[in-house]
């Protein structure tokens, strides 16, 4: 049995992404879209977020809303290096997330005190990660990787260790449910909930719309288990 490392995200923050369900991934490229963004996510039921570390706002749009919307539990994503894991901390963020499993950047997660979740799309990238104390996982690419049943597949050996996965890249409303319904899921990913021209435009009716419908799903799906 694997060694039971010190954990790589902590109980309060696994708590609140399990009861989010959904975490909306976002692209910022303007700091005045940073608080209303949220608050329209919030005014629609969903209190978690990732802002990906693709433009130049990212870390100064997680202050504006960290100061602002202090119900959001903030995340990051696509953090690839020992430098982008202190200037996330530095901010104030919940959690972090990256689209591979690189224990380098788990174990600067861990020195920092920073929760981490990293990706991973195979056995290889399982077995890698539980051994560094991580059981809430990335699932990415998690459609183009083959959706639920690859996971429920690969899984199926390390199912024992409880581990739980965040599937994302190509989920959406539509194909929601069939991850959501699965024991092995704590939340999903989707940037459809705010996508980047909805957020560009000031759209802020249809985010908070989006936000709505997966926040209901969730609540259906969770109601019926």
């Amino acid at each position: 049995m694997y060694p039971i490392a010190q954990q790589a995200m902590a109980p309060e923050i696994i708590k609140k992404i399990d009861e989010a369900g959904i975490i909306a991934v976002l692209i910022v490229d303007e700091l005045k879209h940073a608080v209303p963004l949220a608050k329209a996510l919030l005014k629609g039921g969903v209190d978690a977020i990732e802002l990906t570390l693709r433009t130049p706002v990212a870390l100064d749009a997680a202050r504006l809303i960290k100061k602002e919307v202090p119900e959001i539990c903030l995340g990051f994503g696509t953090v690839l290096t020992v430098d982008q894991v202190k200037a996330v901390v530095d901010v104030g963020a919940d959690f972090a997330v990256s689209p591979g499993c690189n224990p380098r950047i788990i174990a600067e997660a861990r020195k920092q005190g920073l929760s981490f979740a990293p990706g991973i799309m195979t056995p290889t990238d399982i077995e890698m990660a539980l051994e560094e104390g991580c059981r809430i996982l990335k699932y990415f690419p998690a459609e183009s990787s083959g959706g639920m049943d690859h996971l429920t597949n690969m899984v199926a050996p390390y199912q024992y260790l409880n581990p739980k996965f965040i599937p994302l890249g190509g989920c959406n409303l539509e194909n929601a449910g069939s991850y959501l319904e699965s024991s092995l899921i704590t939340a999903i990913g989707g940037s459809w909930v705010a996508k980047r021209p909805l957020i560009q435009s000031e759209n802020w009716t249809e985010i908070t719309k989006n936000a709505m419908e997966i926040r209901t799903l969730i609540k259906k799906i969770r109601t019926n288990k």
